[in-house]
């Protein structure tokens, strides 16, 4: 970890928190339970407990893997439906194919991400290529559902394929930290995600006893999950670690530390770095489905039912 890197960081564009900005405190840490998702790959639930009116637009965030693979043990999710959110899938090791019945699909390799916007409905799968299921290998990675106004959940379904050249590459003021911008815009940099609603998507690597404090839209939410490594959080060093969400207070910057020592399986502090501007809409999350009212999620369950939301392909059966 992670796939896309650079030797030298101090050739990057640096981003710094203005003199005076006003450091977001820790409102709280929270611990992912781990689970099993799809066939039985093994996940962890980055935001459970958390109150959605910290997470808002954000709705959940597994983080899959990191797991080794032997041969023959590759998992993946079977065919299932979405309406009314956008899925992020971000892949750090590994490889996952996609597939849709709206004939849509590609390869997901590490450092890539896949943006799938559900709208108004679509069956896909996500599964390891044949190749892994019969190599085994190291797998890794996230996925994130972001909310849709209701303005726009029952638009036609899109898909960015953002590869992992792609995305904007950044240091901290010292060069201690590298910033991976997926999606929104730091300091007048800008990520190559093209999303409905405003959010701010990064993954940084910090390197062991460097800090990172970069400007934050007052207007946004603010959370961060740890990958790997240790450190901690906002001006009064809250300590958090590998499996762990922060939930950060207002203010317009946001601070992470790497503690000094790192565990020997990742040199590096991994972070997550989250922000959006909250929808403020009443939010109905049923599995797969992410809708206003309860009538709509049972419009959006009967839909499924009676293929309206798509069909396998038959080479898939």
């Amino acid at each position: 970890m992670p796939a896309v890197t650079v030797e030298n960081p101090l050739t990057l564009p640096k981003v710094a928190a203005p003199a005076g900005a006003r450091t977001r405190p820790v409102l709280a840490v929270a611990t992912a339970p781990s689970g099993f998702e799809g066939e039985g790959f093994p996940v962890r639930r980055a935001f459970a407990g958390i109150a959605y009116k910290h997470l808002d637009p954000f709705i959940m965030m597994d983080q899959m893997g990191e797991v080794e693979y032997a041969p023959g043990e590759p998992k993946g999710t079977p065919w299932h439906p979405h309406r009314g959110f956008e899925t992020v899938t971000y892949l750090i090791d590994g490889t996952f194919v996609h597939r849709d019945s709206h004939g849509g699909g590609g390869v997901i390799n590490g450092g890539d991400t896949q943006w799938m916007t559900a709208g108004s409905g679509l069956l896909h799968i996500e599964a390891p290529p044949e190749s892994l299921v019969m190599s085994g290998g190291l797998f890794h990675g996230l996925q994130l559902w972001v909310n849709l106004p209701k303005s726009d959940k029952m638009m036609a379904p899109r898909y960015q394929d953002i590869g992992g050249g792609q995305v904007k590459l950044l240091t901290s003021a010292d060069g201690g930290a590298l910033l991976r911008l997926i999606a929104g815009d730091i300091d007048g940099h800008q990520g190559p995600g093209v999303t409905h609603t405003p959010i701010t998507m990064m993954h940084l690597t910090v390197s062991p006893g460097a800090q990172v404090t970069l400007p934050w839209r007052t207007d946004f939410n603010g959370l961060a999950y740890a990958l790997a490594g240790s450190g901690t959080a906002g001006a009064e060093d809250r300590p958090f670690h590998m499996g762990q969400s922060v939930v950060f207070g207002e203010g317009d910057a946001l601070t992470i530390r790497a503690d000094e020592s790192q565990e020997s399986r990742s040199p590096n502090f991994e972070v997550v770095l989250l922000g959006g501007l909250p929808i403020r809409e009443p939010m109905m999350h049923y599995g797969p489905f992410v809708m206003n009212t309860h009538a709509e999620l049972a419009q959006a369950f009967e839909d499924f039912q009676a293929g309206r939301l798509g069909t396998i392909p038959a080479d898939a059966l």
